[in-house]
């Protein structure tokens, strides 16, 4: 590892600058004009022909992005096996071989940034630094997964005595099933599948139904970068590959980023032992969240006002760990909703294409409904104190609008489920311990945030606090690996941090060599 640098963060690209922009808008249009792009079911390296599945702009609903392959059950038998079969060279090689994959992986990801960039936007509508900085990510994912796998491949140390030897070793698990989603449709996946086959583990990846030209980019990295067809397989579809994978008697990992509902069926499931299972099955799981951010009555409220509105609504509220509930003391609540709602009324709706859109589309139709849905019960149950303004010309995008809802009673399903979209709701407290109080009564616990300048008060804060991440006087989304290692706790996941030096451990299991070092006789 010695001759590898010390891992840093891919920098963002400067978007006030005319430079990058120019170059994500030729980018663009170059993508535009090979649109529709291929998105095949790969197994063993074999693409199968394409079905009548696509993925489709969010913001102009009648581009088709990519043409997809629908995968079903024997496919991801047929996946399974493969993989299986691959296992034996692939975690026979060195940790220093596979990691110079993930580092070659990572350069054809940036290689192919400003491109990538684009299909984000036209496969998620993510707005452009939103685009930029998922691209970022995975490249980040690789880099930093690749020299901490170096490290995890040298025996750990233990206790000596004399007369024995002691080694403790990691070893890849077997066939790890990554089952991924759209809203990081290139970061979440790359980071799942570095970390399995870094480790030694084989892949079988099922992207998001939404997002599958994604992963197909991804999966070309991989392959341009030298990783063995056997070692990765690609399953676009629906619901009936992940659910085969999840079931499977020869997968030993499930990764899965999703939603809390999802996720607690994926827990359900792995815990029953099929036919020819030999194992048990680990999940690797990071489910949603329904994310507070406490306001004490000394912060600035200069500081608070654009960090809100970045955590409740840039890629229209579509983050796990985006801002969903505010919790105010009441010496500065009606300053803090006021301002608030004024800039939220300003909020610009739009193609996430446009530089400055505030508030892209969000995915599909379904989510038009279910905000929708949300927005007319805080309508009915509260106070709607700004709504942003949708485009003046109907494009077909799946748009809604920006909301900021008071007044709500205490136990609307508002404040409590998780919506997935651009609507933030605010209330005052009594005292920062109020708040905790109500932070502590919620079933999930993946971001939050604090504001305060009482370097007490975030202490006391940061201990009362369940959630995986804290935030103290910044926005609460845009993690970055290794300064920000992430993963909730409670039903917003099982505590593994993405990013962090501990995740590689999710993907292998321990094996202990005790030796007797005290030879009876001569070896010949």
């Amino acid at each position: 590892m010695t001759d590898l640098t010390p891992f840093t963060n891919e920098p963002l690209l400067e978007l006030r600058r005319s430079g990058p922009r120019e170059a994500l808008t030729a980018a663009l249009h170059d993508l535009d004009a090979r649109l529709p792009l291929r998105a095949p079911v790969v197994i063993d390296g074999i693409q199968q022909p394409d079905t009548p599945l696509s993925s489709v702009d969010p913001a102009h609903p009648a581009r088709v992005v990519a043409n997809a392959g629908s995968a079903n059950a024997a496919d991801a038998d047929a996946a399974v096996a493969a993989a299986r079969a691959a296992f034996g060279d692939w975690s026979g090689r060195t940790a220093r071989d596979r990691a110079d994959v993930l580092l070659r992986a990572a350069a054809q990801l940036r290689a192919r940034r400003l491109e990538l960039t684009a299909l984000l936007l036209r496969e998620t509508a993510k707005p452009w630094p939103e685009a930029d900085a998922d691209v970022c990510e995975a490249i980040d994912f690789l880099e930093y997964y690749a020299r901490h796998a170096i490290a995890l491949a040298q025996p750990r140390e233990l206790v000596r005595i004399a007369g024995e030897r002691n080694v403790m070793t990691y070893t890849g698990r077997g066939v790890a099933a990554v089952i991924a989603p759209w809203n990081f449709a290139l970061a979440i996946p790359a980071g799942m599948v570095a970390a399995a086959l870094v480790t030694g583990n084989t892949v079988v990846l099922k992207p998001a139904d939404q997002a599958p030209a994604c992963a197909a980019a991804l999966y070309e990295a991989f392959r341009a970068a030298g990783l063995p067809a056997g070692a990765l397989h690609v399953l676009p579809g629906g619901d009936e590959p992940a659910k085969a994978l999840v079931g499977h008697p020869h997968v030993h990992t499930i990764a899965f980023t999703g939603s809390s509902a999802a996720g607690r069926d994926i827990l359900r499931r792995a815990a029953d032992i099929a036919p020819g299972q030999h194992h048990l099955k680990r999940v690797v799981c990071e489910m949603g969240g329904k994310n507070i951010v406490i306001v004490d009555g000394d912060a600035d409220v200069d500081d608070v006002v654009p960090a809100l509105l970045h955590s409740a609504f840039a890629f229209a509220g579509q983050k796990c760990s985006a801002a969903a509930r505010v919790l105010v003391h009441g010496d500065i609540y009606d300053e803090l909703a006021s301002r608030l709602a004024g800039a939220v009324a300003t909020l610009q709706v739009g193609d996430a294409a446009t530089f400055g859109v505030d508030v892209p589309p969000v995915i599909d139709a379904e989510s038009v409904a279910r905000v929708g849905r949300y927005a007319a019960m805080a309508r009915a149950d509260g106070t709607v104190l700004a709504q942003s303004t949708l485009p003046a010309e109907d494009d077909g995008g799946f748009h809604v609008p920006a909301m900021l809802v008071g007044d709500l009673p205490a136990d609307c399903p508002v404040l409590h489920e998780e919506i997935f979209g651009p609507l933030l709701t605010i209330e005052p407290v009594a005292s920062v311990d109020a708040a905790c109080d109500i932070v502590d009564a919620s079933p999930f616990a993946l971001t939050g945030g604090l504001f305060s300048r009482n370097p007490q008060t975030v202490a006391h804060v940061a201990a009362r606090t369940p959630v995986g991440s804290l935030y103290v006087n910044r926005e609460i989304t845009g993690a970055r690996v290794g300064r920000h290692p992430f993963g909730g706790n409670r039903l917003s996941g099982g505590g593994t941090k993405a990013g962090g030096p501990d995740y590689l451990l999710a993907f292998v299991e321990g094996r202990v060599v005790v030796e007797n070092t005290v030879r009876h006789g001569m070896v010949v």
